[in-house]
């Protein structure tokens, strides 16, 4: 089955997804990059090399967990803007994950996630990015349903839309009984949102990597068809993507266009392309990350924010050199 002349043209056989489901995903054929941003600078650097997509997560070193409010606008505002000055539009996806550790939640676990989808939607993100298990290591479908439910609500406006009633008797020709001035003249200089997020569309949604943690992954890709999930991010149950390929390759070719088999865990500018021949996967996830320095003049070698002996002196961000790079390995070919 591990065979390294193994060519895929992507999407050949694959059914058109729903536009507003797959989320701009791999929908007439050719790659799709996401980045794993653990910061509002990364999103930026992803954005500049070239990503598709990013998924903004906080607590990188648990596996990530749900970002601030604050990081989520931020990201959303700095994305636009880039996609303003000529960038490449990059959707904004955002982890829900309350907390490391395994993914069995309990009820008030589950009521966060809730409140932070629709945060998310609030804010404009285009997708988010969640997935819930059985203490049997089967799916959680009740969970991801409520889950999914609060993904695909469309959100309240939360500013007047123009109408243009028909005027009743009393009223005179042009007069708008719904709708003030004051309001056309706010929503005249607001700019439009992401047609995923607030603006207007539902969420996208990925089951992140709770998948490489279930008992049976080919019973789990079918209910996660069944369930409406646009995408499922893998690494084929191994530590790492490249280690996963023949389970990445046995998934690809059991979703035949009902799902996106997102790659991700260890992909990079190394093997991006032999995962891409051996499996014909055609989205992939990645960090691209590099360290930097912190600029602190002065440190205590002796006390650690988190775990001992943890290098806290160096920050992990992701560098538009490494996106593009990575990008390129699949791109020129």
């Amino acid at each position: 089955m591990n065979n390294p002349n193994f060519k895929h043209s992507p999407n050949a056989n694959q059914t058109p997804l729903p536009s507003g489901g797959a989320g701009g995903g791999c929908l007439g054929g050719g790659f799709h990059f996401e980045v794993c941003a653990n910061s509002v600078e990364s999103c930026i650097a992803a954005q500049q090399g070239g990503a598709d997509r990013v998924e903004l997560c906080a607590g990188i070193p648990e596996g990530g967990t749900t970002p601030s409010y604050g990081e989520i606008r931020q990201a959303r505002r700095l994305l636009d803007e880039g996609a303003a000055r000529g960038l490449k539009p990059t959707r904004l996806h955002v982890i829900i994950r309350p907390r490391g550790g395994d993914f069995l939640y309990t009820e008030l676990e589950l009521q966060r996630m809730l409140d932070d989808i629709r945060i998310c939607r609030e804010l404009g993100a285009d997708g988010v990015v969640f997935g819930c298990l059985r203490p049997d290591g089967s799916l959680d479908t009740e969970a991801n349903a409520r889950l999914m439910e609060a993904a695909r609500q469309r959100p309240t406006p939360s500013r007047p839309t123009l109408q243009t009633p028909t005027p009743s008797p009393s009223q005179g020709e042009g007069s708008l009984d719904t709708f003030s001035s004051d309001d056309a003249t706010s929503n005249a200089n607001q700019a439009p949102l992401p047609s995923g997020g607030a603006g207007g569309g539902c969420l996208s949604i990925t089951f992140h990597r709770a998948f490489d943690r279930c008992a049976n992954p080919t019973q789990a890709l079918e209910e996660l068809i069944r369930q409406g999930f646009d995408r499922v991010l893998t690494s084929g149950q191994q530590p790492t993507a490249e280690q996963g390929i023949p389970l990445l390759r046995q998934l690809h070719e059991q979703a035949r266009g009902r799902i996106i088999i997102l790659a991700g865990c260890g992909v990079n500018e190394q093997n991006i392309r032999r995962i891409y021949d051996e499996t014909g996967v055609s989205e992939y996830h990645f960090s691209a990350r590099e360290p930097l320095r912190s600029q602190m003049l002065f440190s205590n070698p002796d006390v650690y924010m988190g775990a001992k002996g943890a290098d806290e002196d160096t920050i992990l961000r992701t560098t538009a050199r490494r996106v593009s790079e990575t990008i390129r390995q699949l791109k020129e070919q």
